[in-house]
């Protein structure tokens, strides 16, 4: 499992950068749970990490259902320079409105550059705000060229990923997307507790925040030993699953 940890402002991406963090992911929690930073701080953020051996993720926002809107956002991302970019499915609400969210990222980057990997995140707690079903997320994803599934948690009130959604359930989006030919990143209020679960699950990216923060809250700063202590955590894991 890599590690994605989403830093708000230049000074947290450093810190997550130099601690070791493989990929840092820049959002902006004020406007939700795939929210979008200004142009001028994603640039900072991306000019800084560059000199790491970190890759840098880029989220476009919790979007409706505006393919154009999406195609523009991804686009003027793409333009960036980032390794990933990332679009939250908000205003989804069936196959037809996700696979015309999902080619309108898709097209945008690859018009500007077929290396950056694309990632269509929809949400565990859909049933909370009659969102996208993880299933129509799969099914939707599978007519497109995006490199990534995700799953989410857009209702940031105490409840994360496995309040939202089964064991079984993770299990069966993890295997059907990796049948598919889809990397996996499972994210939701996780934190340190959650480590076994998700190993178990397998997925290929896990993303925190809340769970590295002061206080376990997204909103406060990210705490530098919670940081470290976790990223010492799944490196230890994985010499123990390698046998290295």
């Amino acid at each position: 499992m890599q590690l994605l940890i989403s830093p708000t402002n230049l000074s947290e991406a450093k810190m997550v950068a130099d601690a070791g963090c493989p990929i840092v992911d820049i959002k902006n929690v004020d406007e939700g749970s795939l929210g979008a930073q200004p142009v001028s701080v994603i640039r900072q953020v991306i000019a800084a990490v560059n000199s790491s051996d970190a890759k840098v993720s880029v989220a476009i926002g919790d979007l409706p259902c505006l393919p154009g809107t999406v195609s523009l956002a991804a686009h003027g991302a793409a333009t960036l320079g980032p390794d990933f970019i990332k679009a939250g499915l908000r205003g989804a609400t069936g196959v037809a409105d996700a696979r015309a969210m999902i080619q309108a990222m898709v097209q945008s980057v690859h018009d500007v550059d077929r290396n950056i990997i694309t990632v269509a995140s929809s949400y565990a707690d859909f049933q909370r705000f009659d969102g996208l079903h993880w299933q129509d997320l799969l099914e939707a994803a599978s007519q497109t060229a995006v490199n990534v599934v995700m799953l989410d948690t857009l209702i940031k009130d105490g409840q994360t990923l496995f309040d939202a959604m089964s064991m079984a359930d993770l299990h069966r989006l993890t295997d059907m997307a990796h049948d598919a030919g889809f990397k996996v990143a499972l994210a939701g209020s996780i934190n340190m507790n959650h480590l076994d679960q998700l190993r178990e699950i397998n997925p290929d990216i896990i993303g925190m925040r809340g769970g590295v923060c002061h206080q376990s809250d997204r909103k406060q700063g990210i705490c530098l030993q919670r940081l470290t202590q976790l990223i010492n955590t799944l490196d230890s894991q994985a010499t123990v699953h390698t046998g290295v």
